[in-house]
């Protein structure tokens, strides 16, 4: 066994004795860390795995479900944005520390601690969650094609599956390639955005007040089912899987010392990453608001319909040539992520590997038939129906990888000294049952009311 795939034995106790070829072979431990220089200079060499994270917190679904919040309800779920991007920001911190201390991603951690009927459950539960985020990516993908070059719906549902080629392209020359051009559509997108609030000229107090909770957003029953939507949207359960991943892209020393500041750095990189898809998942909802809502067009809730809307809301094209190109930029980014997660959960979970481009062909097939179905007998109406119903099927699922991960971190004999702190467990506790209970309510709103 080399020395990059062991792992160090204090924390490393509570698995089962396994040799497992880390995920993305390619790619692991292929990215060195200054041994000296400034702290700076340091965590640059770490940023790059929590913006990889983020894009899954702003692509195409996110929008439907923050587009039809602001228009309904104005800024009242901006406060839902808030809590969901905190849970992901403690989430992602704890998923990048389980990689980093114990050298496994949570999928290995799953399969190594659980039985395999246990396991198997886990793996289908979160291709379920993969498959229904690749189905955003390419109903948000396809509606941006038909928004900017006039492609019809359908057309454009199937020129995403070809995507793949740019995925192997990057990959081939090397992981730091991924990672810039992911930062490069995240600045895409930001920069849109900004220019958007600066035309739709929103309510300040307004924001100000959307972001303090009210009651109304669990006694409401649809203004919850929207609010689990986001939550769905922006806490994403295959990114747990995909940081404990790629936070091993770096070369950073295996010692306690190194392992500590490594986990710092990581967790600077996602916080800070994650603190931008707040801004836009904010931002899409406060445009919704600041010009449907106060418009009286309480009922927009198609991407197309809103991508319509702005250029006589705003009074200029620009606003919704804006909103089409910050669309496309996040179908496209979230594809880069997806590939890579659904490759690490396979591996995970089943230890075996799959070449990238059947593996990316599988998904894309499985979002692509149902996308193609409803868009043939249900027009645009029905995919955007089809978006938000994806967000709440991440929601329904995210419980199970949350609770294995709080679990897992907080065992000394998996982490040793660095098991959450007491008051770190609790909190995530809280966390995982709170998603947990918001989970259960829906259901029953759903199907008992």
């Amino acid at each position: 066994m080399s020395e990059d795939v062991q792992t160090a034995p204090a924390a490393n106790k509570g698995w089962k004795i396994n040799v497992t070829q880390p995920s993305l072979p390619e790619a692991y431990r292929s990215m060195k860390v200054p041994k000296k220089g400034s702290w700076f200079r340091k965590f640059l060499a770490f940023v790059g795995p929590g913006y990889l994270v983020a894009v899954g917190y702003m692509d195409p679904g996110n929008w439907a479900t923050d587009i039809a919040g602001g228009s309904m309800f104005g800024y009242t779920l901006l406060s839902v944005i808030l809590i969901s991007n905190l849970m992901a920001m403690l989430l992602q911190a704890l998923s990048g520390k389980l990689g980093i201390v114990t050298g496994k991603d949570l999928a290995q951690a799953c399969r190594d601690h659980f039985s395999k009927p246990v396991a198997i459950g886990l793996w289908i539960l979160c291709e379920l969650a993969i498959a229904a985020c690749d189905l955003a990516e390419v109903i948000g993908s396809a509606i941006a094609l038909k928004l900017l070059f006039g492609i019809p719906l359908i057309y454009g549902v199937i020129i995403t599956a070809f995507d793949v080629l740019l995925i192997l392209l990057l990959q081939n020359k090397g992981f730091r390639y991924i990672e810039s051009l992911v930062i490069v559509l995240i600045m895409t997108i930001g920069g849109c955005f900004i220019a958007e609030m600066i035309l739709s000229k929103p309510d300040v107090l307004g924001i100000a007040k959307g972001f303090v909770p009210s009651t109304e957003i669990v006694t409401n029953p649809y203004m919850l089912y929207i609010a689990i939507g986001i939550l769905g949207a922006t806490v994403m359960p295959h990114n747990l899987y995909l940081h404990s991943s790629i936070v091993q892209t770096r070369q950073f020393d295996q010692t306690a010392l190194g392992k500590r500041q490594a986990i710092r750095f990581a967790t600077w990189d996602s916080s800070i990453a994650l603190f931008f898809a707040l801004f836009i998942n904010a931002a899409i909802l406060i445009l919704s608001a600041a010009t449907f809502h106060r418009a009286g067009m309480t009922e927009v809730a198609e991407i197309s319909d809103a991508y319509q809307m702005l250029t006589p809301l705003l009074g200029t094209a620009a606003g919704s040539i804006l909103f089409g190109v910050a669309l496309l930029a996040s179908g496209q980014n979230s594809t880069l992520t997806g590939t890579l997660a659904g490759q690490i959960v396979m591996e995970g979970f089943l230890n075996i590997r799959m070449p990238g481009w059947i593996r990316r062909l599988v998904t894309r097939l499985i979002a692509i038939i149902p996308a193609v179905i409803v868009t043939a007998v249900a027009g645009e109406s029905g995919t955007t129906q089809l978006l938000i119903l994806s967000q709440v099927i991440l929601s329904l699922q995210l419980s199970f990888a949350v609770i294995p991960l709080v679990m897992f971190t907080s065992d000394k004999k998996k982490m040793g000294e660095f098991a959450n702190k007491s008051w770190l467990k609790i909190l995530a506790w809280v966390v995982a049952v709170i998603i947990a209970g918001l989970n259960i309510y829906l259901l029953y709103q759903t199907f008992f009311q």
